[in-house]
């Protein structure tokens, strides 16, 4: 069945995805926007989903499926009525976008930033950062962060006609930023923006704050981890917490290749700035960070059930294999 699917089925319906969004984009105006970058895609692509729909009929990516598979199925999900099409565009290895532009070409390409991730297999920020500017270097706008050095090296590189957003004082406010801007290219009013932006359908485990029945608070960005996108998250924490007292639950950053080590000190030494109550850490390369690990994410549970009560702000974060997420849901 692995064989039929692998070598009959997925290249049917690619061939058969290929075929029709042309069709589409063609001869029913179908808008398609990409949205790649090292954190914040999946957020992004829920709050301009929760914008573009008020406008009209639009379709995107589901979560949680690798986009080699999801951006087909995404594709096949559209009628010729279907006036958006919005695609999480997502990296791992080297030539996958090549294989996303195969299938499709995006009008509007975004790239939230370029961190050091998966760099195991793109060997460096300059491997994420390559694979990833493919995205802009074949679509008609580019959206990208100014904040970014990396993507500032695109000014005057490439064709399309770029906007840029700005940082904002958290991820979500970043998100938020490239949102608007892709937002004002459409034309879209600002009473709609403003609408979209309350009633968007938040993604689970990402920066998701939780009170807990013991009156403790939770933030729980679970869903993965890199060494910039958990510094972020910390700077977000603790300005969230303010004065209470803080602990934080992390998980190994995985796929970083020759400089997993390196990183995970470098986290250790933000770490080191801010007053925690509790560091704890849940893997194997954690150790670089506090002497407080623990093999698996369950095994966290009693150690944090001391912590649970009022007044006290828990961060988890680590990424999705070292299965932070499902402790969270646990609790």
């Amino acid at each position: 069945m692995r064989l039929i699917k692998k070598y009959i089925y997925h290249p049917i319906k690619n061939l058969t995805a290929k075929i029709y969004v042309y069709i589409l984009q063609k001869l029913f105006n179908l808008t398609v926007i990409g949205i790649t970058g090292s954190a914040g895609k999946t957020t992004t692509k829920e709050m301009l989903a929760g914008i573009l729909k008020l406008d009209g009929k639009t379709v995107w990516s589901f979560d949680n499926i690798d986009p080699v598979f999801n951006i087909a199925s995404t594709i096949l999900r559209c009628t010729p009525f279907t006036k958006y099409l919005i695609l999480e565009m997502g990296v791992e290895h080297p030539d996958e976008m090549d294989f996303y532009l195969w299938l499709i070409k995006p009008k509007i390409g975004v790239i939230t930033n370029i961190f050091p991730t998966h760099t195991l297999f793109f060997n460096d920020v300059n491997g994420v950062f390559n694979e990833k500017k493919k995205l802009v270097e074949n679509t008609e706008i580019a959206i990208l962060n100014i904040n970014d050095k990396k993507l500032l090296l695109l000014k005057n590189k490439i064709k399309a006609k770029i906007f840029w957003f700005e940082n904002g004082l958290n991820p979500i406010e970043s998100n938020s930023n490239a949102i608007k801007k892709i937002a004002e290219v459409f034309n879209i009013p600002n009473n709609l923006i403003k609408k979209g932006l309350r009633s968007y359908q938040k993604p689970k485990h990402r920066l998701d704050l939780i009170k807990h029945k013991s009156g403790a608070f939770i933030l729980d960005d679970t869903y993965n981890s890199n060494p910039e996108a958990l510094i972020s998250t910390l700077k977000y924490f603790n300005n969230i917490a303010g004065k209470n007292n803080k602990v934080v639950v992390l998980g190994d950053m995985l796929e970083l290749g020759e400089i997993e080590e390196r990183e995970h000190k470098r986290v250790a030494l933000e770490i080191k700035k801010h007053n925690y109550q509790k560091v704890i850490g849940v893997g194997h390369l954690v150790r670089f960070i506090t002497s407080n690990v623990y093999k698996t994410a369950f095994e966290v549970l009693p150690e944090i059930k001391k912590y649970l009560k009022p007044k006290t702000y828990i961060l988890f974060k680590g990424s999705r294999s070292i299965g932070l997420d499902k402790l969270v849901d646990k609790m």
